[in-house]
């Protein structure tokens, strides 16, 4: 009897997580779902492995590091199944078992989108970013509402979310990243227009999705446009 009513909590525990993101993911209206425009902003992340660096330290970090990144969003425009995106605020962050461009393991992702933004653009921006970047974030196994404050300015970025992460990438000036492509590894996780390379001052994660981790003092960022 015991073993039976703990089968029935879980069930029922599993089936709420499961009506939570379905909320999430499923609710734009199907009157919105008309022709979009263009969508526009500012894209950042950064990993816990190089990205601008020699062949022997990418080969060093490639088997033991890199296994996690936080992935950030700034809308300024455009609209997804007729939902204008203009203001919106995401943030991500992203765990596997081995490094993230290796994709035999699994990936998992936990995202928080910004109070300001309506619940249709939070479902909206979900959708979206399910839609565009899913492969490279897995199961995406928590959708949260909090503030995320996301700072674009001369220097770089700063992005952050209490309690969840913060984000620190200022640019490398000297734009060594376009003379020297060869030592550019791996892929923005998002697709962006513009790529370059920053230089990540530092990086934390607090949440939920796996142990809190940090990192700072590395060339371990991509920024540019989003192209969705």
């Amino acid at each position: 009897m015991k073993d039976s009513l703990k089968l029935l909590a879980v069930a029922a525990i599993a089936g709420a997580a499961t009506t939570a993101l379905a909320g999430i993911f499923g609710g734009i209206s199907p009157a919105a779902r008309r022709a979009d425009a263009k969508v526009t902003g500012d894209y950042v992340e950064a990993r816990t492995a190089s990205v601008f660096c020699g062949a022997c330290h990418y080969n060093g970090e490639l088997m033991s590091l890199g296994q996690d990144a936080l992935l950030a969003w700034n809308f300024d425009g455009g609209s997804y199944h007729g939902v204008s995106l203009k203001g919106v605020r995401a943030f991500a962050a992203v765990t596997g078992n081995e490094n993230l461009s290796l994709h035999d393991s699994a990936h998992k992702t936990q995202l928080v989108i910004d109070t300001g933004a309506t619940s249709e653009q939070a479902s909206a921006v979900a959708a979206l970013i399910k839609e565009k970047c899913g492969t490279e974030l897995g199961e995406i196994v928590q959708v949260t509402r909090a503030p995320v404050s996301f700072t674009h300015n001369d220097t770089g970025y700063v992005v952050a979310s209490q309690g969840f992460a913060e984000l620190n990438v200022s640019y490398r000036t000297d734009k060594s990243c376009c003379t020297m492509p060869g030592m550019v590894w791996y892929s923005p996780i998002s697709p962006i227009d513009h790529r370059m390379v920053g230089f990540t001052e530092s990086a934390s994660f607090n949440g939920a999705l796996t142990q809190p981790w940090s990192r700072t003092g590395e060339d371990s960022a991509f920024y540019g446009a989003i192209a969705f």
